[in-house]
């Protein structure tokens, strides 16, 4: 990217991505590990909580990206750091067993990614 608005955009974007990605897997997973003798209800209090973080950067985030990405491109991207998030917890913190059904996963995202964003030229200064 030539142009250091641009690329300064998606790198806030991508940042305010991942801090809330990881207030996300937090929300929707941590409950299994930390509350799992409290009733639902607790756990989704708990859980929705945190998931307030979790909005109070995804909004500003999607609202930023959405300056130099469509739709589409936005939601790839969240998927692709929602697994780069998602992966490490499962695997260190949830103690979770890596198989290659996370490779798979992952290069059906990388493909996600490939079509979302082929055409797309990088901007000019």
């Amino acid at each position: 990217m030539d142009n250091p608005l641009v690329a300064r955009t998606y790198l806030t974007t991508i940042s305010l991505l991942v801090c809330s990605n990881v207030f996300m897997t937090y929300a929707w997973y941590g409950h299994l590990k930390n509350l799992p003798t409290k009733p639902w209800l607790i756990a989704a209090l708990v859980s929705w909580g945190i998931a307030f973080f979790e909005y109070l950067l995804q909004v500003p985030a999607n609202r930023t990206g959405h300056a130099v990405m469509n739709l589409g491109q936005l939601k790839i991207l969240q998927e692709i750091i929602a697994l780069t998030v998602f992966v490490p917890f499962a695997i260190f913190y949830m103690k979770e067993k890596l198989t290659l059904d996370y490779l798979w996963a992952s290069m059906c995202i990388a493909g996600a990614a490939y079509f979302i964003f082929r055409g797309v030229a990088p901007a000019a200064s």
